[in-house]
């Protein structure tokens, strides 16, 4: 029904994936065209739903200031009750963003001084990092751990330990995670609320991968644990990387505890950062209708193939983890036994990828020593051509 199998060209349209460098000077040598594998937005075009909505929208001819929708209001709380099962918002707990990380930054700033402490995950999200620490915070990190199943497990004891000796009122979650996939259990977040609870602790939850859902698992919206969590929580949606929309820019936040919508709202306000977008508004009622639903299923049938194929190639590979994410369209391989076998640095591993055409994410910006982040979300042909390139020239 959907073509996800077509090849999209996107030179000449700067994209960051396809134009930006992770080392100034390295380029692919010749005869290697480029595979973008480190950007997480997606090498397939945009649902067809999104580009009917926009091109509908765009055919009115006026393009002035403009304000939300009902029907944007009424997409979203249809989407999560359809999605996720939440039966709670109402119009007035949704707020537009044009960006998670503007998001983040309003939240910190408003319930935060400059030079606070903030909890983060490790690995965690890299534009975490560099947003907050611009904004003067200071980060504090809790290493997540792989248990004996081969599992991401949050660290409670430590998070407690570090909330208690930093003095933490704020903890920033990624759900589903970015970059290891992990999709978290209820009981986990159960587990974790107790800890904000215990020590007062607010939680912004950036929830924007929490569309790409792999197949036995499920999305537990953090406002859906209880009453306390549902009054502490700042969280952020998109439909940006389930459609590939980045570049739009369009996501929103859901906030119940009205003294923290009216903080959020303020801060907000004081830059204009939260104009309305039309088009933007357009894309996400395209995308949370019943046809781009469709199309989003269709999606992760194909993006769950691609992560078997890449899994199954680097398990194989001596010196290589890989655990399979649960969610999002990303794996996190880690290299540090192979590193150490062929006596080569993650540097130089990096530099042999991006020389044959392979521009993938250096796992440090996440907090990882010897991991890389690979986005697999392209049509299989170019996956299997990546794959190819990896046994070929690289591993």
């Amino acid at each position: 029904m959907f073509n996800f199998e077509e090849l999209v060209d996107r030179r000449g349209l700067y994209h960051r994936s396809v134009e930006t460098r992770i080392f100034e000077g390295v380029e692919p040598k010749d005869g290697f065209s480029i595979i973008p594998m480190s950007i997480a937005d997606m090498n397939f075009k945009t649902a067809p739903a999104v580009i009917d909505e926009i091109d509908k929208r765009f055919k009115r001819d006026v393009f002035g200031y403009s304000i939300n929708s009902k029907e944007f209001f009424d997409s979203i709380i249809s989407w999560q009750k359809r999605r996720h099962g939440v039966n709670s918002i109402e119009e007035k707990n949704i707020g537009y963003e044009n960006g998670v990380l503007g998001g983040l930054s309003s939240a910190a700033t408003a319930l935060l001084s400059r030079g606070d402490n903030i909890l983060l995950h490790r690995p965690t999200y890299a534009g975490f990092n560099g947003i907050l620490k611009n904004l003067g915070f200071n980060l504090i990190y809790s290493d997540l751990k792989i248990d004996k199943e081969n599992v991401w497990r949050m660290d409670y004891e430590d998070m407690e330990k570090k909330i208690v000796e930093n003095k933490i009122h704020l903890f920033v979650m990624c759900s589903p995670h970015n970059p290891t996939g992990r999709v978290w259990t209820r009981k986990e977040l159960e587990k974790a609320y107790e800890i904000f609870k215990k020590h007062d602790v607010y939680v912004v939850s950036d929830e924007i991968w929490s569309d790409l859902i792999l197949s036995g698992k499920k999305h537990i919206p953090s406002q859906l644990i209880n009453e306390d969590a549902k009054s502490r929580t700042i969280a952020f949606y998109a439909p940006t990387k389930g459609y590939n929309l980045a570049g739009l820019g369009v996501s929103y936040h859901i906030v119940y505890n009205d003294f923290l919508n009216d903080r959020l709202l303020k801060e907000e306000s004081l830059c204009h950062y939260n104009l309305n977008n039309v088009l933007s508004e357009a894309a996400l009622i395209g995308a949370y209708s019943n046809d781009g639903e469709a199309w989003l299923d269709s999606l992760i049938e194909v993006i769950e193939g691609n992560i078997h194929l890449a899994v199954d190639f680097f398990s194989k590979i001596k010196g290589v983890d890989v655990i399979k994410p649960e969610g999002t369209y990303l794996i996190y391989p880690d290299f540090e036994k192979y590193l150490i076998n062929k006596n080569i640095s993650l540097y130089d591993l990096l530099v042999k990828c991006i020389e044959h055409g392979l521009l993938v994410s250096d796992g440090r910006i996440f907090g990882g020593k010897s991991t890389i982040r690979m986005n697999l979300a392209m049509p299989r042909k170019m996956l299997e051509e990546a794959l190819d390139r990896f046994d070929k020239y690289i591993l």
